[in-house]
C-alpha cells in the first residue's frame, strides 16, 4: 500500500510539473526511478495514463480520470497525517486570495480581515478581478469562483448556489413599462455585464429553456458599475440575487419576469491542487465556506 501511495504521488507530480524530470527533482528521486515507477503503474492499471513525445506530455482520457481520483486520495492521506500532528496550528506566511470584484468587496473583504485577526502572523493579499485568472500562473492560493470547474488539476469545494434574477429601477418601469415575457426584452434597454457581448439571455420555464433576444444599451465589465446604471434607470439588469438583495430591500431595484428562472451558478472555493496543501490554505477555505454560508442571503 505504501508503494501504491508513492506511485500515486509520483504520477500527480508528473502531471503537475509537466515532466518526469521536474517531478523527479521535486521528489528528490532519480529520473530512472520516476520513469520505472510510472511504467509499472501503467502496467498494473492496464491503461496508458500519459501521451509522451520528445517535447511534451498530455493526459489520456483514462489518465485524466485517474488523476482526479489521485489528488483526492492524496489529500485525504495528508489530512489524516495532519490530524495526528500540530501542523494545522501554525498559520503564517503569505496567503493570496482571489475573487470577483463585486462579490469580493461585498462578502469576502470582511472574511479575510476576520481570518487574519485570528492569525496575526499571516499576511493576506486579496486580488479582486472579474476576468478569468489562472491560479497557477498568478500564484493564487485560493479563489472564489462562479460556475462549474473544468480543470482536473483544481480542487473545488461547493459553497452555495447562486440564483440570478432580472431587475430594473422603479423609475425605468414607470417610464417604459414592465416586460411580461422574455420576448418583450428586445423592446427594452438592457445592461450587459461581463466580458462577453451577448445579445441573448437564457431563461427556464416549466423545466424548458427559453432564449430571448435583447437590445443592449450598455456593455460594462464591472458588476457594481452596471448595477449603478440600473439603479439610475438605465435599463434591465441580469445579476445574482446575492448582489442585488440590498437594492431590492430598499426599493432601488425591483424584480421583473418573476415567473421565469435564470440558470443558476454554483459558487465554489477553488485551489490549484491538494498535494502539500499548506495549513493556511485549507483553514482559510474552511473558514470562508462557513462564513459565506452564514452571510449569503
Amino acid at each position: 500500500m505504501i508503494d501504491n501511495i508513492l506511485d500515486l504521488n509520483i504520477f500527480a507530480r508528473v502531471v503537475h510539473t509537466g515532466s518526469m524530470t521536474d517531478a523527479a527533482g521535486e521528489l528528490d528521486l532519480s529520473l530512472a526511478v520516476v520513469s520505472k515507477r510510472m511504467a509499472a503503474l501503467e502496467d498494473r492499471l492496464g491503461v496508458r495514463l500519459l501521451n509522451r513525445t520528445t517535447r511534451k506530455q498530455s493526459l489520456t482520457q483514462e489518465g485524466a480520470r485517474f488523476h482526479q481520483r489521485c489528488i483526492r486520495i492524496l489529500a485525504e492521506v495528508q489530512d489524516a497525517e495532519a490530524d495526528m500532528t500540530d501542523s494545522r496550528t501554525s498559520i503564517a506566511g503569505m496567503l493570496r486570495v482571489a475573487a470577483p470584484r463585486g462579490f469580493g468587496r461585498r462578502y469576502l473583504s470582511g472574511i479575510v480581515a476576520a481570518f487574519q485577526r485570528q492569525h496575526p502572523a499571516l499576511c493576506i493579499e486579496l486580488s479582486l478581478e472579474d476576468a478569468f485568472v489562472d491560479l497557477v500562473d498568478s500564484a493564487i492560493d485560493v479563489a472564489l469562483r462562479f460556475g462549474n470547474l473544468n480543470d482536473s488539476s483544481m480542487i473545488a469545494r461547493p459553497v452555495a448556489t447562486g440564483y440570478r434574477i432580472m431587475c430594473a429601477s422603479p423609475g425605468y418601469i414607470e417610464r417604459h413599462g414592465e416586460p411580461l415575457t422574455p420576448e418583450d426584452l428586445v423592446r427594452h434597454a438592457c445592461i450587459v455585464y461581463r466580458a462577453d457581448s451577448t445579445r441573448h439571455w437564457v431563461f427556464e420555464r416549466d423545466g424548458k429553456p427559453v432564449t430571448a433576444a435583447i437590445t443592449p444599451t450598455f456593455f460594462c465589465n464591472d458588476g457594481d458599475a452596471a448595477q449603478a446604471i440600473a439603479r439610475e434607470g438605465g435599463g434591465i439588469f441580469y445579476k445574482a440575487l446575492w448582489d442585488v438583495s440590498a437594492d431590492l430591500d430598499d426599493g432601488s431595484l425591483v424584480r421583473v419576469l418573476k415567473q421565469y428562472s435564470a440558470p443558476s451558478e454554483p459558487l465554489q472555493v477553488v485551489y490549484p491542487h491538494a498535494l502539500h496543501l499548506s495549513p493556511r490554505v485549507r483553514q482559510f477555505a474552511d473558514f470562508a465556506i462557513e462564513r459565506l454560508r452564514a452571510q449569503l442571503p
